[in-house]
C-alpha cells in the first residue's frame, strides 16, 4: 500500500536533531523524497545515510545555518532541481536559551542569536518556500503544506525563557498571518507547539542550577497535567497530521502537543 506521502518532496530543517531526524524517518516511512538540512554536517550525513540504507529513500542534503537567508533559498532550489517540486516543508531548526533565568540575566548576544535563528530563520524559510508552492498551485492545482515548529512557549508566557518565548510567539504570528495570505493560493501553514519533549534541547536543561536549585525532570513537568515529558514520536505525529494531504481544510492553527498544559 502506498504511503501517505508517496513520491512527495519533503524539506526538513534541523534534520539531525531530535525532532528533525525522527521526522525524516517518519516521512521516509510514508514514501517521501527528502531534502534535509542541519548545521551539523557529520550528523546530517549520518541521518541521511541511515535513512537511505533502511528505506532506499531518495535524499538530498545541504549543510547550513538557518539564520543565513541563502540557505533557505538554496534548499528550495535543491528540492525543485532534484525532485521537481516542493510538497511539504517542516521548518524545525531552532535553538534554546542556554539556561533558565529572568530577562536581565540573558546576554544581549544570546538574545540576538535566538531571534536570528528561531524567528528570522522562519521568516527566511517561508519567504522562499511560499512562492514555489504558489506557482505549483497555479500550474497544476496542488500547492503544498508547511509545518512550523513553534512551542507551547509561543502561545503562553514562559518564565525564565522570555527571549525564546518571544521568538516562538513570532513564529505563531508568522504562521497565522501567512496562512491567511495563502489560504486561496493552495498552501496550508500550521504550527506545532510542543511542551518539553525528550529531546537534547530539553534534557540539556536538566541538572542545571537555576536560582540556587538544580532543575530536575520532575520540576520540568510539574505544570503538565500528564506529569511527563512528551516522547519525540508523539510530537512527530502532529507534524504528519498537520501536513497530511487528507487534512486539507486546516490552516493557520497551533497544535498544542503539551500533555494538557494549555487546557486551563
Amino acid at each position: 500500500m502506498a504511503g501517505l506521502f508517496e513520491d512527495a518532496t519533503v524539506l526538513i530543517t534541523g534534520a539531525a536533531g531530535g525532532f528533525g531526524s525522527a521526522a525524516a524517518r517518519r516521512y521516509a516511512q510514508e514514501g517521501a523524497r527528502l531534502v534535509l538540512s542541519d548545521r551539523d554536517a557529520d550528523a546530517l550525513e549520518a541521518v541521511g545515510l541511515e535513512i537511505a540504507e533502511e528505506r532506499g529513500s531518495e535524499i538530498a542534503t545541504l549543510t547550513g545555518d538557518i539564520s543565513d537567508e541563502e540557505l533557505s533559498e538554496k534548499l528550495v532550489a535543491l528540492a525543485v532541481d532534484r525532485f521537481g517540486r516542493l510538497d511539504v516543508a517542516v521548518n524545525n531548526a531552532g535553538i534554546a536559551q542556554d539556561a533558565f533565568g529572568r530577562l536581565p540575566k540573558t546576554q544581549s548576544e544570546e538574545a540576538r542569536r535566538i531571534v536570528d535563528v528561531n524567528l528570522m530563520g522562519m521568516f527566511f524559510a517561508l519567504k522562499h518556500q511560499l512562492p514555489v508552492m504558489e506557482r505549483q498551485f497555479r500550474a497544476g492545482g496542488a500547492g503544498g503544506a508547511i509545518v512550523n515548529v513553534a512551542s507551547v512557549a509561543g502561545v503562553t508566557g514562559a518564565s525564565g525563557l522570555s527571549v525564546y518565548s518571544a521568538a516562538k510567539h513570532g513564529v505563531v504570528g508568522l504562521t497565522r498571518s501567512t496562512a491567511q495570505e495563502y489560504a486561496r493560493l493552495g498552501v496550508r501553514i500550521n504550527a506545532v507547539c510542543p511542551s518539553f519533549a525528550r529531546t537534547p534541547m530539553a534534557t540539556d536543561m536538566l541538572n542545571v542550577e537555576v536560582r540556587g536549585r538544580v532543575v530536575t525532570e520532575d520540576q520540568m513537568v510539574q505544570g503538565i497535567p500528564m506529569g511527563r515529558l512528551a516522547e519525540i514520536e508523539e510530537v512527530i505525529e502532529a507534524f504528519i497530521f498537520a501536513s497530511s494531504p487528507t487534512n486539507s481544510f486546516m490552516t493557520g492553527q497551533t497544535l498544542h502537543v503539551d500533555g494538557g498544559l494549555t487546557a486551563y
